[in-house]
């Protein structure tokens, strides 16, 4: 069910009226607190963080306690790819070549990362950066560089899982947990690339193993009610089921609200490439958890954890409300309902005082008040650079949606 142009353009001029900041709570309304549109307001903003980024020639990643700059490691960083995506988000929006030229500068900052193949993320870091950059530009480098990410990715993949593997267990935090093959739900975030590349390449080896990864995940990350569990660890010789846990969330059993998101969004695009029926179909039912939650405040921007056990005085995910408002936007096209309600919802919070920086502040993030990881205490009530990627995606789907 398509949005329609008029709820469209109600919608952008409910969220342009000027209003004092207002707390959100579960009866009331937010409101906003300036006259410019969300897309105005986020060029105005960036415009100022890309004068920093570009003197310090370093990717913005969040803030720290101290609200100081806090940039993306050199190393490898999962967030990297997030801030050049954004840029191309501008670009398209405005077509303005200082977008473009910034999105190519600072994704090759880490270009070389598409060899690396000890990490998951590569999905993450690539499809956001080169390939929004490949899209819109069709720069044949720009696909030879998503190819190499995703061959380098597809050296995780276990036909005997039937999954990527998450994380090496070797060392750091992850050894200390016993696992032998970890898989997490946001893993369902590499298969867009995967995806993408049969579609440029033909070669299908891609698109099978999103395809199993994904038919791996249905089959054992979720539970009745359509939540799933963060970590699935699998037995690498047998693919048997070792065990469900968490590692960002509050407990094993929890709703870790940004890993509901990767769900939702993850099944949308598995619909999107095969057309498959199960996908759309688990898609909504992961969607009707999140919408129908009672205990997600009216605004409609979850707390971090579905089940945390401080709520309701718990810190509310701003990233999780985005990637999911990005998703519920495409699943809206597909779907045999309307999710359209909870989209203007969640869009209007977005925007509104409350979640939205004040042009200036907030290290010129957009967006104000997500959550890292609560059990690392990592990142907690600060602005995510991947909160903002994925705002300006469903802005920008959200034009495209009538």
């Amino acid at each position: 069910m398509k949005i329609t142009k008029v709820v469209l353009i109600t919608a952008l001029c409910a969220l342009s009226y000027a209003c004092k900041e207002t707390k959100p709570t579960k009866s009331t309304p937010v409101k906003t607190d300036t006259a410019l549109l969300p897309l105005e307001h986020a060029v105005k903003q960036m415009e100022l963080q890309l004068v920093e980024a570009e003197k310090a020639n370093r990717i913005p990643r969040t803030i720290d306690e101290q609200g100081n700059m806090h940039w993306a490691k050199e190393g490898f960083d999962w967030t990297e790819g997030f801030y050049p995506g954004s840029l191309w988000y501008l670009y398209e929006n405005t077509k303005d070549e200082k977008w473009r030229l910034a999105a190519e500068k600072f994704q090759a900052l880490f270009e070389d990362h598409k060899n690396y193949t000890r990490y998951h993320d590569l999905g993450f870091v690539f499809n956001c950066s080169y390939g929004n950059g490949y899209r819109l530009t069709k720069n044949e480098r720009f696909k030879e560089v998503l190819i190499n990410a995703g061959d380098s990715l597809l050296t995780r993949f276990n036909p005997k899982v039937g999954s990527i593997k998450s994380w090496d267990v070797d060392k750091g935090w992850q050894s200390q947990r016993n696992w032998m093959f970890p898989v997490i739900i946001d893993n369902m975030m590499n298969l867009e690339m995967l995806f993408e590349l049969t579609e440029l390449t033909g070669d299908k080896k891609y698109r099978e193993a999103a395809i199993t990864h994904a038919n791996t995940t249905l089959k054992n990350h979720f539970r009745p009610d359509n939540s799933s569990y963060h970590v699935v660890d699998y037995d690498p010789n047998t693919g048997e089921v070792r065990s469900k846990q968490t590692a960002q969330g509050f407990a094993d059993d929890s709703a870790w609200a940004r890993g509901q998101a990767w769900g939702l969004y993850g099944y949308t695009v598995c619909y999107r490439y095969t057309k498959d029926e199960k996908y759309l179909e688990q898609a909504q039912k992961i969607a009707d958890f999140i919408v129908n939650y009672k205990g997600t405040p009216a605004d409609g921007i979850p707390y971090w954890d579905y089940n945390a056990d401080s709520i309701p005085n718990a810190p509310r995910d701003v990233s999780a409300a985005a990637i999911t408002v990005s998703a519920l936007i495409e699943l809206n096209g597909y779907a045999n309902k309307s999710y359209q309600p909870a989209i203007d919802t969640i869009l209007a919070s977005l925007k509104s005082a409350e979640y939205t920086a004040t042009i200036g502040e907030n290290k010129h993030f957009i967006l104000k008040h997500s959550v890292g990881s609560i059990p690392h205490g990592a990142e907690i009530d600060v602005p995510l650079n991947y909160a903002d990627y994925y705002y300006l995606e469903a802005l920008t789907r959200y034009k495209k949606a009538f």
